[in-house]
């Protein structure tokens, strides 16, 4: 492997290359590993040495699925990786997202406004992924889906789902209305959830727990839910209200 193309993957370390050449890093054993038995598009596998020879198991694994395999030396594969304390296996991927919404058809869809934290977006992604969902809208103002945080934080789970992503969320909803889905917006001024009967088709939305929902959603949605609070706290994470949401909702009643 050459300097030019050890430059040439450490720029996906930048949003404006990963957008440009459509791929992403993928860090760490768990996340390569993921993403090679999703059938993830992989295009290179990057060891350390280090790695290598510790893991004998894992790259004879990874050969016999004949993918490009390459082994730096330490100084030059700390150029691909912005973690201190890396695993020494980096692998790259093809973005794998939808670039049409027509081609979202689950009967629940999960849509995020404003989700501008990269962990709480991984969060989401992996609550989503646990919960069976299939299908996840991105609105415009959310963190970029393949940050290296966002994909550290999915542990995986970013293999396993379907994304769009929204240049107008609110035009998006609008045009899935009249494909028969109702909006249901997590709301704190919502119905008690566990009141709450879902409808056949619907998307769920959640949004930032700093600025709640904006007014052009709340004006489309259908329904409000809200988890009822029993204590002091003045908000609960988005993150962790995404968990109780799902669990909630496809729970059997």
């Amino acid at each position: 492997m050459n300097n030019s193309e050890i430059k040439y993957y450490q720029s996906l370390l930048d949003k404006k290359h990963r957008k440009e050449e459509k791929k992403f890093l993928a860090e760490g054993k768990r996340l390569v590993l993921e993403g090679i038995e999703s059938n993830s598009e992989c295009e290179i596998i990057i060891f350390s040495k280090e790695f290598a020879d510790s893991h004998q198991d894992i790259y004879d694994f990874l050969n016999k699925k004949e993918l490009r395999i390459e082994i730096l030396k330490q100084d030059q594969y700390r150029k691909l990786t912005e973690t201190k304390t890396s695993q020494g296996i980096i692998a790259a991927f093809k973005y794998d997202t939808l670039n049409n919404l027509e081609k979202l058809d689950q009967n629940l869809i999960i849509a995020l406004e404003n989700i501008s934290d990269p962990g709480n977006l991984g969060t989401i992604i992996r609550n989503c992924d646990w919960f069976g969902i299939k299908e996840i809208m991105l609105g415009e103002n959310c963190a970029e889906l393949y940050n290296p945080k966002v994909i550290r934080s999915t542990m995986g789970s970013v293999f396993h789902i379907k994304f769009f992503n929204s240049r107008n969320l609110i035009s998006d909803l609008i045009h899935l209305k009249g494909k028969g889905y109702k909006i249901v917006c997590t709301d704190m001024d919502g119905e008690n959830i566990y009141n709450f009967r879902k409808h056949v088709k619907s998307i769920i939305l959640f949004s930032s727990e700093a600025t709640g929902p904006s007014k052009e959603l709340l004006d489309i949605t259908d329904s409000k839910i809200t988890i009822p609070k029993f204590g002091q706290a003045e908000s609960l994470n988005v993150a962790s209200a995404s968990a109780v949401t799902l669990a909630e909702l496809l729970k059997t009643k």
